[in-house]
Protein backbone atom coordinates (compact mmCIF):
# COMPACT_ATOMS: atom_id res chain seq x y z
CA UNK A 1 0.00 0.00 0.00
CA UNK A 2 1.15 3.36 -0.98
CA UNK A 3 1.56 5.52 2.13
CA UNK A 4 1.96 9.45 2.33
CA UNK A 5 5.00 10.77 4.89
CA UNK A 6 2.35 13.00 6.45
CA UNK A 7 2.06 12.66 9.79
CA UNK A 8 -1.69 12.79 11.73
CA UNK A 9 -2.53 16.21 13.52
CA UNK A 10 -4.36 15.79 16.25
CA UNK A 11 -5.85 18.66 18.21
CA UNK A 12 -6.21 18.37 22.09
CA UNK A 13 -9.73 18.68 22.52
CA UNK A 14 -10.96 20.49 25.86
CA UNK A 15 -7.39 20.73 28.01
CA UNK A 16 -9.24 20.47 31.00
CA UNK A 17 -10.25 16.58 30.14
CA UNK A 18 -8.68 13.42 29.50
CA UNK A 19 -7.24 14.53 25.88
CA UNK A 20 -3.92 16.17 26.99
CA UNK A 21 -3.37 12.68 28.87
CA UNK A 22 -4.61 9.93 26.51
CA UNK A 23 -2.70 12.14 23.77
CA UNK A 24 0.45 11.41 26.08
CA UNK A 25 -0.33 7.59 26.69
CA UNK A 26 -0.90 7.20 22.92
CA UNK A 27 2.16 8.62 22.46
CA UNK A 28 4.05 6.24 25.10
CA UNK A 29 2.55 3.27 23.39
CA UNK A 30 4.00 3.83 20.21
CA UNK A 31 5.09 0.88 17.60
CA UNK A 32 3.97 -1.50 20.26
CA UNK A 33 0.42 -0.75 20.06
CA UNK A 34 0.66 0.50 16.20
CA UNK A 35 0.44 4.22 16.87
CA UNK A 36 1.29 5.83 13.28
CA UNK A 37 3.28 9.62 13.96
CA UNK A 38 1.32 12.41 15.10
CA UNK A 39 2.06 15.58 16.52
CA UNK A 40 -0.17 17.40 19.04
CA UNK A 41 -1.77 20.63 18.56
CA UNK A 42 -1.64 22.31 22.07
CA UNK A 43 -0.16 24.34 24.58
CA UNK A 44 3.12 22.68 25.44
CA UNK A 45 3.61 24.18 28.45
CA UNK A 46 0.21 22.39 29.51
CA UNK A 47 0.75 19.19 28.20
CA UNK A 48 4.14 19.54 30.14
CA UNK A 49 2.86 19.94 32.90
CA UNK A 50 -0.26 17.27 33.05
CA UNK A 51 2.70 14.35 32.03
CA UNK A 52 4.16 15.91 35.76
CA UNK A 53 0.66 15.69 37.04
CA UNK A 54 0.48 11.64 35.96
CA UNK A 55 3.70 10.87 36.47
CA UNK A 56 4.73 10.27 32.98
CA UNK A 57 8.14 10.12 32.20
CA UNK A 58 7.66 11.65 28.61
CA UNK A 59 10.23 13.93 26.17
CA UNK A 60 8.15 16.49 24.31
CA UNK A 61 9.59 18.77 21.56
CA UNK A 62 8.04 22.00 20.37
CA UNK A 63 8.08 21.96 16.37
CA UNK A 64 6.22 22.20 13.04
CA UNK A 65 4.06 19.54 11.33
CA UNK A 66 7.16 19.19 8.52
CA UNK A 67 9.38 17.89 11.59
CA UNK A 68 7.11 16.02 13.46
CA UNK A 69 7.15 12.61 11.83
CA UNK A 70 11.26 12.75 11.43
CA UNK A 71 11.33 12.93 15.37
CA UNK A 72 7.84 11.55 16.28
CA UNK A 73 9.94 8.24 17.63
CA UNK A 74 12.25 10.05 20.22
CA UNK A 75 10.12 12.85 21.46
CA UNK A 76 6.39 13.73 21.63
CA UNK A 77 5.95 16.18 18.78
CA UNK A 78 3.71 19.05 20.11
CA UNK A 79 3.15 22.14 17.77
CA UNK A 80 2.79 25.25 20.21
CA UNK A 81 -0.93 27.34 19.90
CA UNK A 82 -1.20 30.83 19.54
CA UNK A 83 -3.50 30.91 22.75
CA UNK A 84 -2.39 29.84 25.80
CA UNK A 85 -4.31 26.87 27.90
CA UNK A 86 -5.14 26.82 31.70
CA UNK A 87 -4.26 23.69 33.46
CA UNK A 88 -7.30 22.90 35.60
CA UNK A 89 -7.67 19.25 34.96
CA UNK A 90 -11.77 18.61 36.41
CA UNK A 91 -12.78 22.07 36.01
CA UNK A 92 -13.81 23.25 32.17
CA UNK A 93 -12.83 26.83 31.74
CA UNK A 94 -14.22 28.86 29.07
CA UNK A 95 -10.56 30.55 29.49
CA UNK A 96 -9.54 27.52 27.16
CA UNK A 97 -12.36 28.17 24.63
CA UNK A 98 -10.17 30.11 22.10
CA UNK A 99 -7.48 27.05 22.34
CA UNK A 100 -9.71 24.18 21.87
CA UNK A 101 -10.69 26.39 18.42
CA UNK A 102 -7.02 27.25 17.16
CA UNK A 103 -6.48 23.46 17.69
CA UNK A 104 -9.31 21.99 15.20
CA UNK A 105 -9.23 24.79 13.12
CA UNK A 106 -5.06 24.31 12.72
CA UNK A 107 -5.74 20.52 12.55
CA UNK A 108 -8.19 21.32 9.17
CA UNK A 109 -5.74 23.67 7.95
CA UNK A 110 -2.55 21.40 7.71
CA UNK A 111 -4.17 18.62 6.59
CA UNK A 112 -6.17 20.32 3.66
CA UNK A 113 -3.01 21.96 3.23
CA UNK A 114 -1.00 18.53 3.14
CA UNK A 115 1.13 18.97 6.02
CA UNK A 116 -0.93 16.29 7.89
CA UNK A 117 -2.64 13.34 6.13
CA UNK A 118 -5.56 13.01 8.36
CA UNK A 119 -7.40 15.06 11.76
CA UNK A 120 -7.79 13.49 14.75
CA UNK A 121 -9.39 14.77 17.20
CA UNK A 122 -9.50 14.62 21.12
CA UNK A 123 -12.65 15.45 22.98
CA UNK A 124 -14.48 18.74 23.44
CA UNK A 125 -16.98 20.18 26.04
CA UNK A 126 -19.71 21.73 24.54
CA UNK A 127 -20.89 24.47 27.42
CA UNK A 128 -17.18 26.33 27.93
CA UNK A 129 -17.14 26.80 24.42
CA UNK A 130 -21.07 28.25 23.93
CA UNK A 131 -20.20 30.39 27.31
CA UNK A 132 -17.67 32.01 24.89
CA UNK A 133 -19.37 32.27 21.99
CA UNK A 134 -19.43 28.95 20.12
CA UNK A 135 -22.58 28.56 18.26
CA UNK A 136 -21.96 25.11 16.48
CA UNK A 137 -24.16 22.14 17.81
CA UNK A 138 -21.28 20.06 17.91
CA UNK A 139 -17.50 19.15 16.12
CA UNK A 140 -18.84 17.29 13.30
CA UNK A 141 -20.75 20.29 12.45
CA UNK A 142 -18.18 22.83 12.81
CA UNK A 143 -15.78 20.58 11.02
CA UNK A 144 -18.29 20.91 8.15
CA UNK A 145 -18.39 24.50 8.49
CA UNK A 146 -14.60 24.58 8.51
CA UNK A 147 -14.71 22.47 5.23
CA UNK A 148 -17.03 25.24 3.54
CA UNK A 149 -14.59 27.95 4.24
CA UNK A 150 -11.52 26.39 2.93
CA UNK A 151 -13.40 24.43 -0.16
CA UNK A 152 -16.35 26.89 -0.97
CA UNK A 153 -18.73 24.06 -1.40
CA UNK A 154 -21.16 23.27 1.14
CA UNK A 155 -20.75 20.26 2.49
CA UNK A 156 -22.66 17.43 4.55
CA UNK A 157 -21.12 15.68 7.53
CA UNK A 158 -22.28 12.42 8.57
CA UNK A 159 -21.20 10.56 11.86
CA UNK A 160 -20.21 7.13 11.65
CA UNK A 161 -19.46 4.60 14.62
CA UNK A 162 -16.65 2.08 13.60
CA UNK A 163 -16.06 -0.81 15.90
CA UNK A 164 -14.46 -3.97 15.54
CA UNK A 165 -18.13 -5.83 15.59
CA UNK A 166 -20.73 -2.57 13.88
CA UNK A 167 -20.71 0.59 12.11
CA UNK A 168 -23.68 2.46 13.05
CA UNK A 169 -24.56 5.86 11.45
CA UNK A 170 -27.20 8.74 13.11
CA UNK A 171 -29.27 10.46 10.39
CA UNK A 172 -30.45 12.92 12.78
CA UNK A 173 -27.11 14.00 15.38
CA UNK A 174 -27.12 16.35 18.12
CA UNK A 175 -30.92 17.20 18.53
CA UNK A 176 -33.41 16.11 21.43
CA UNK A 177 -35.18 13.74 20.82
CA UNK A 178 -38.77 15.19 20.34
CA UNK A 179 -37.42 17.28 17.46
CA UNK A 180 -36.46 14.07 15.91
CA UNK A 181 -39.75 13.17 13.68
CA UNK A 182 -39.47 16.47 12.35
CA UNK A 183 -35.92 16.64 11.25
CA UNK A 184 -36.65 13.25 9.91
CA UNK A 185 -37.52 13.04 6.00
CA UNK A 186 -36.86 11.04 2.86
CA UNK A 187 -34.91 13.55 1.73
CA UNK A 188 -31.91 13.08 4.34
CA UNK A 189 -32.01 9.87 4.83
CA UNK A 190 -31.26 9.45 1.27
CA UNK A 191 -28.62 12.26 1.13
CA UNK A 192 -26.76 10.15 4.41
CA UNK A 193 -27.16 7.10 2.90
CA UNK A 194 -25.77 8.23 -0.12
CA UNK A 195 -22.61 10.12 1.88
CA UNK A 196 -21.97 6.48 3.92
CA UNK A 197 -22.43 4.51 0.94
CA UNK A 198 -20.13 6.21 -0.99
CA UNK A 199 -17.08 6.66 1.98
CA UNK A 200 -17.41 2.87 2.36
CA UNK A 201 -16.18 2.27 -0.61
CA UNK A 202 -13.78 4.83 -1.60
CA UNK A 203 -12.44 5.07 2.13
CA UNK A 204 -12.76 1.67 3.81
CA UNK A 205 -13.05 -0.25 0.01
CA UNK A 206 -16.07 -2.15 0.61
CA UNK A 207 -16.94 -3.03 -2.84
CA UNK A 208 -21.58 -2.86 -2.51
CA UNK A 209 -21.71 -1.60 1.02
CA UNK A 210 -25.10 -3.24 2.58
CA UNK A 211 -26.75 -0.43 4.49
CA UNK A 212 -29.52 -1.75 7.23
CA UNK A 213 -32.23 0.87 7.45
CA UNK A 214 -33.80 1.31 11.13
CA UNK A 215 -37.10 1.92 11.75
CA UNK A 216 -38.36 4.87 13.84
CA UNK A 217 -40.84 3.78 16.10
CA UNK A 218 -40.87 0.60 17.78
CA UNK A 219 -41.16 -2.44 15.39
CA UNK A 220 -40.47 -0.37 12.68
CA UNK A 221 -44.16 0.96 13.47
CA UNK A 222 -46.05 -1.86 13.36
CA UNK A 223 -47.68 -1.59 9.30
CA UNK A 224 -48.57 1.61 10.97
CA UNK A 225 -50.32 0.92 14.45
CA UNK A 226 -47.46 2.60 16.40
CA UNK A 227 -46.39 5.14 14.10
CA UNK A 228 -46.09 6.30 10.75
CA UNK A 229 -43.05 7.93 9.92
CA UNK A 230 -42.06 4.50 9.12
CA UNK A 231 -44.14 4.21 6.09
CA UNK A 232 -44.12 7.50 5.00
CA UNK A 233 -40.97 8.97 5.38
CA UNK A 234 -38.16 5.75 6.12
CA UNK A 235 -39.67 3.29 3.23
CA UNK A 236 -39.44 5.74 0.84
CA UNK A 237 -36.14 6.20 1.55
CA UNK A 238 -35.22 2.86 0.95
CA UNK A 239 -37.17 2.52 -1.91
CA UNK A 240 -35.31 5.37 -3.57
CA UNK A 241 -31.82 4.35 -2.95
CA UNK A 242 -32.07 0.92 -4.10
CA UNK A 243 -33.31 2.11 -7.12
CA UNK A 244 -29.90 4.14 -7.26
CA UNK A 245 -28.37 0.91 -7.04
CA UNK A 246 -27.61 0.87 -3.31
CA UNK A 247 -27.88 -2.29 -1.67
CA UNK A 248 -30.50 -0.47 1.62
CA UNK A 249 -33.12 -2.63 3.12
CA UNK A 250 -35.40 -1.55 5.76
CA UNK A 251 -37.20 -0.19 8.13
CA UNK A 252 -36.18 -3.13 9.87
CA UNK A 253 -36.73 -3.01 13.92
CA UNK A 254 -34.22 -1.49 15.67
CA UNK A 255 -34.44 -3.79 19.09
CA UNK A 256 -33.49 -6.92 17.01
CA UNK A 257 -30.70 -5.06 14.18
CA UNK A 258 -27.78 -5.33 16.52
CA UNK A 259 -27.49 -8.83 17.80
CA UNK A 260 -24.46 -10.84 16.48
CA UNK A 261 -26.29 -13.02 13.10
CA UNK A 262 -28.55 -9.53 12.24
CA UNK A 263 -24.68 -7.62 12.46
CA UNK A 264 -23.57 -10.57 10.07
CA UNK A 265 -26.23 -9.08 7.21
CA UNK A 266 -25.13 -5.53 6.82
CA UNK A 267 -21.85 -3.13 6.74
CA UNK A 268 -23.80 -0.11 8.21
CA UNK A 269 -26.52 0.25 10.25
CA UNK A 270 -28.12 3.54 9.56
CA UNK A 271 -30.46 4.81 12.65
CA UNK A 272 -32.73 7.99 12.98
CA UNK A 273 -31.29 9.49 16.03
CA UNK A 274 -28.20 9.86 18.43
CA UNK A 275 -28.80 7.04 20.82
CA UNK A 276 -30.36 4.39 18.95
CA UNK A 277 -26.28 4.73 17.10
CA UNK A 278 -24.47 4.89 19.80
CA UNK A 279 -25.43 2.49 22.58
CA UNK A 280 -25.19 -0.57 20.62
CA UNK A 281 -21.95 1.00 19.41
CA UNK A 282 -20.71 1.71 22.73
CA UNK A 283 -22.40 -1.03 24.56
CA UNK A 284 -20.54 -3.56 21.77
CA UNK A 285 -17.31 -1.54 22.18
CA UNK A 286 -16.84 1.28 24.40
CA UNK A 287 -13.01 1.27 24.65
CA UNK A 288 -12.44 0.71 20.51
CA UNK A 289 -14.75 2.66 18.88
CA UNK A 290 -14.36 5.48 16.70
CA UNK A 291 -15.90 8.62 15.92
CA UNK A 292 -15.48 9.13 11.91
CA UNK A 293 -17.18 11.83 10.16
CA UNK A 294 -17.99 11.20 6.52
CA UNK A 295 -18.56 13.64 4.08
CA UNK A 296 -16.02 16.02 4.42
CA UNK A 297 -12.78 16.02 1.94
CA UNK A 298 -10.46 15.66 5.11
CA UNK A 299 -10.34 12.55 7.15
CA UNK A 300 -11.66 13.01 10.67
CA UNK A 301 -11.34 10.57 13.46
CA UNK A 302 -12.12 10.76 16.99
CA UNK A 303 -12.10 8.84 20.07
CA UNK A 304 -15.87 7.94 20.96
CA UNK A 305 -15.97 9.20 24.36
CA UNK A 306 -16.34 12.10 26.16
CA UNK A 307 -14.10 14.54 28.22
CA UNK A 308 -14.47 12.34 31.20
CA UNK A 309 -13.80 15.46 33.57
CA UNK A 310 -14.11 13.43 37.10
CA UNK A 311 -10.57 11.39 35.86
CA UNK A 312 -8.92 13.86 34.44
CA UNK A 313 -5.63 14.55 35.40
CA UNK A 314 -5.33 11.59 38.06
CA UNK A 315 -3.62 9.47 35.32
CA UNK A 316 -5.94 6.74 35.14
CA UNK A 317 -7.77 7.49 31.62
CA UNK A 318 -7.32 4.72 29.07
CA UNK A 319 -6.35 5.56 25.76
CA UNK A 320 -7.59 2.74 23.71
CA UNK A 321 -10.43 4.20 21.48
CA UNK A 322 -7.70 7.29 20.81
CA UNK A 323 -5.37 4.59 19.73
CA UNK A 324 -8.28 3.34 17.48
CA UNK A 325 -9.21 6.35 16.38
CA UNK A 326 -5.04 7.10 14.74
CA UNK A 327 -4.82 3.92 13.20
CA UNK A 328 -8.11 4.32 11.50
CA UNK A 329 -6.50 7.33 10.26
CA UNK A 330 -4.34 6.23 9.24
CA UNK A 331 -5.72 3.51 7.82
CA UNK A 332 -7.68 6.06 5.99
CA UNK A 333 -5.51 7.96 4.54
CA UNK A 334 -3.20 5.20 3.14
CA UNK A 335 -6.22 3.87 1.67
CA UNK A 336 -7.29 7.30 -0.55
CA UNK A 337 -3.51 7.78 -1.11
CA UNK A 338 -3.70 4.46 -2.80
CA UNK A 339 -6.62 4.94 -5.13
CA UNK A 340 -5.46 8.20 -6.07
CA UNK A 341 -2.74 6.75 -7.67
CA UNK A 342 -4.49 4.10 -8.97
Amino acid sequence: MRRTDAPLALSVGDPSGVGPEIAIAAWQAGDSAGVPPFYLLADPALIAARARQIGANVAIAETMPEQAARIFHRVLPVVPLDATQVDRPGRPDKANAAGTIEAIDRAVADCLGGRAAAVVTCPIAKKPLYDAGFRFPGHTEYLAHLATLHTGAEVTPVMLLAGPELRTVPVTIHIPLAEVPKALTTELIVATARITAADLESRFGIARPRLAIAGLNPHAGEGGSMGLEDQRIIRPAVEQLRAEGIDAFGPLPADTLFHAHARASYDVALCMYHDQALIPAKALAFDEAVNVTLGLPFIRTSPDHGTAFDIAGQGIARADSLIAALRLARRLADSGTEAAAA
